[in-house]
């Protein structure tokens, strides 16, 4: 079993041929290696990077690898990335739901590639866009604790884990039955329907229109803030991604109903909302959900979501010939994937349009 004695920090190699290494810190107390090394080089490597960090003085800066948890570290980790409210708030649901009772006590350099897939294995199949979700969200934390020097490498290596299909289908409504949905809708609503489709809007962008948002004309709105309900209660913030800060032309036809909707049902301030609460202010989640059912019902598309009145937008846009620049402008997208997605589907949609109608000139049903 031999030892060498260095400037800095000891060496030794184990029976087994492999090398540990270990140093008395500023602490006075006596820090090992996370693990042992194939060979004296490596052991090296890891004394180096640890002297390194006392020459700096970031030593200390974050608990010794060899002692902090997967919760501990996970819990640092999330206080220090700058994220929306709502997306800190869902991944601190996933943290206590799905990663922490399992992993939690896990000592982080005990991590291994074998124990993060018998965790995931454990998520079980029934929720896959879930378990995909929980999985990113591990391998996210355990890049941040390689950078930071705390593991050699990501033990999240199940290939393509953080991959899930797509289990809703999304059924692109015609003009015709767009126009009937919104129809079924109350009176005060039936233009949310209109603009969230042809404008292609997310909830949150609609909600929080005001007429100050909305040109004299009615020829283009301007999406500037998108409304979040957490803990029960309102919050009204910037959209989704930087790029959804954006002016959306309204197209002509839907204009004479923008006008009229503005002339019916929303007050002369420019703060005013378009839609608006039974008890004032914004339209909550639970009081649309009722009509919107009601109304989804009345035209045969029970399955139909509020959200998927965005995806109709973006179809009928790239059927209309958008490129995915302007695709992606008009939806507020900070990558082009959607809008290659949305123009995929598009020509999926005109090519069943041309077989249809080589049938009506035949003649068939």
């Amino acid at each position: 079993m031999a030892r060498k004695r260095r400037g800095f920090g000891r060496l030794r190699q184990l029976p087994s041929g492999r090398w540990q290494a270990q140093y008395i810190g500023p602490d006075t107390k006596l820090h090992k290696a996370p693990r042992t090394y194939a060979n004296e080089h490596d052991a090296e490597g890891w004394l180096a990077a640890e002297r390194r960090k006392i020459d700096l003085g970031t030593w200390g800066a974050v608990e010794r690898s060899d002692g902090i948890t997967v919760e501990k570290y996970a819990d640092r980790w999330l206080e220090q990335r700058q994220l929306r409210p709502r997306t800190k708030q869902l991944y601190k649901s996933m943290l206590d739901r799905l990663i922490l009772p399992d992993l939690g006590d896990t000592k982080l350099v005990k991590l291994t590639p074998a124990r993060v897939r018998e965790w995931h294995s454990d998520l079980g199949d029934d929720t896959p866009t879930r378990n995909a979700h929980a999985y990113s969200l591990l391998h996210a934390i355990c890049a941040t604790a390689v950078a930071d020097e705390l593991l050699d490498g990501n033990p999240c290596r199940i290939a393509k884990a953080s991959q899930t299909k797509r289990r809703h289908k999304v059924e692109v409504l015609t003009p015709a039955e767009l126009d009937k949905l919104a129809k079924k809708m109350p009176a005060p609503l039936q233009l949310s329907v209109t603009l969230a489709a042809w404008c292609g809007l997310r909830w949150g962008e609609t909600s929080e229109l005001r007429r100050k948002d909305i040109e004299r004309d009615c020829s283009a709105l301007h999406v500037r803030r998108a409304v979040t309900y957490r803990d029960g209660a309102v919050h009204v913030g910037e959209p989704k991604t930087a790029a959804g800060i954006r002016t959306v032309n309204v197209p002509p036809h839907i204009r004479p109903a923008l006008k009229k909707h503005l002339a019916e049902h929303v007050g002369k301030d420019g703060e005013s909302l378009l839609f608006t609460g039974k008890a004032g202010g914004h339209v909550r989640h639970y009081e649309y959900q009722y009509p919107w059912e009601k109304a989804r019902e009345a035209i045969g598309k029970s399955n139909f979501r509020v959200h998927d009145l965005r995806h109709v937008g973006a179809v009928l846009a790239a059927q209309s010939g958008a490129t995915t620049a302007e695709l992606m402008h008009r939806l507020g997208h900070t990558t082009p994937q959607m809008a290659l997605r949305y123009q995929h589907v598009a020509e999926n949609r005109d090519a069943l349009i041309a077989e249809r109608l080589s049938a009506l000139a035949k003649g068939e049903s």
